[in-house]
């Protein structure tokens, strides 16, 4: 009967040594997500001095009106949906690179984002209700619906025998090419009026961002987030591959599935309110990962952190462009997010070769 040994003294050291590394790695990130908020917030047509706006941050009622109601009601809702949305965008895009096993998944690469705004544009140019329930709230409910629809479809396929990662992400480049098509439809057909409200979807934005939608989007994080960290060990084991995670007696269907629906909620609200925000879901989970690895325990608030902080820098940028404008957030991502989605593709054909 073989006996198991029990890690040594010098193991346990090294273990926790690495627990602290990674803990002080999260510390850094999250304060450098404060200060590119705080950043956010003191830039604009108005800039203000980083002290000004800590103090209007930490202390509203010492501060003039003006710095108050500009800082609050203004520009608040907006950094603080910077951070909602990449945090959102940056974790659905590290579950589905864990379930699919593909480091290229992301909700944008894979067309979830692409289906949803095809969604929220039906709700908005034609009043098209795909889900009979909340008429309030007929965009972020379309917007679902398609994302769902799409996340489906990436299912099934990922469940045949024989497909591979690199056929998973050529479907997700089909799906975007469809539903970009349908998109480009729905403007076609749409008046002047709702034709501009559907080109804000397409650009990214997040000039509209109000108390109200931050909330939405904040709600969605806040009930995912836990259900996912109920199954770090559970999608920790799914990168040994479907059979070890079977014998551990993970259900992997059953896994994949709900993962992928939670994923759709994700990937739906931000696109319903800001638009389109490409790549933050695929270059966030990257970073985090190559900053703490592959343990879930760690990775799932790693890419929560980069994902936010990532958007929120990108928000600064937008700001400094052009001086005195708003350049759309999406464009800044994705000028970001396209060497990077290039350097992995080239990367993953070095390691095939």
């Amino acid at each position: 009967m073989s006996s198991v040994s029990l890690p040594t003294t010098v193991e346990r050291s090294a273990y926790r040594g690495l627990v602290r590394r990674k803990r002080l790695l999260l510390g850094i990130v999250a304060i450098a997500l404060i200060a590119s908020v705080l950043c956010d917030l003191a830039l604009g047509p108005a800039s203000y001095r980083p002290a000004d706006v800590l103090r209007a941050v930490l202390r509203p009622a010492s501060v003039p009106d003006q710095l108050r109601v500009v800082l609050w009601e203004i520009r608040m809702p907006v950094a603080l949906m910077a951070v909602a949305v990449g945090a959102a965008l940056s974790l659905a895009g590290a579950q589905m690179q864990t379930i699919l096993n593909n480091p290229l998944a992301s909700p944008f690469t894979l067309g979830i984002s692409a289906a949803a705004s095809f969604g929220a544009a039906l709700g908005l140019a034609f009043g098209i209700k795909l889900l009979p329930v909340a008429v309030d709230y007929i965009v972020p409910l379309n917007a679902f619906a398609m994302a769902l629809v799409s996340a489906m479809l990436i299912h099934l396929l990922s469940t045949r025998r024989g497909v591979t990662a690199e056929t998973i992400v050529l479907l997700g480049i089909a799906l975007v090419f469809t539903f970009n098509a349908l998109l480009a439809l729905v403007q076609y057909l749409a008046t002047e009026q709702a034709v501009a409200a559907v080109v804000f979807w397409t650009m990214g934005s997040l000039t509209k961002a109000t108390w109200a939608k931050l909330g939405i989007v904040s709600a969605a994080i806040l009930v995912m987030l836990p259900i996912f960290a109920r199954r770090v060990w559970q999608l920790t084991a799914l990168r040994l591959g479907d059979d070890k995670a079977a014998s551990f007696g993970i259900d992997v269907p059953r896994l994949r599935l709900q993962t992928l629906v939670m994923v759709s909620v994700l990937a739906a609200f931000p696109v319903a309110f800001v638009g389109v925000i490409g790549f933050v879901g695929l270059v966030g989970p990257h970073i985090a990962r190559m900053l703490v690895g592959e343990d879930q325990r760690f990775f799932l608030p790693a890419s929560v952190l980069t994902g936010a902080l990532m958007l929120s820098a990108s928000s600064v940028v937008s700001k400094t462009i052009v001086p005195g404008a708003i350049f759309p957030i999406g464009v800044v991502t994705s000028l970001v997010g396209v060497p990077f989605f290039i350097s992995l593709i080239l990367s993953r054909k070095r390691n095939t070769w």
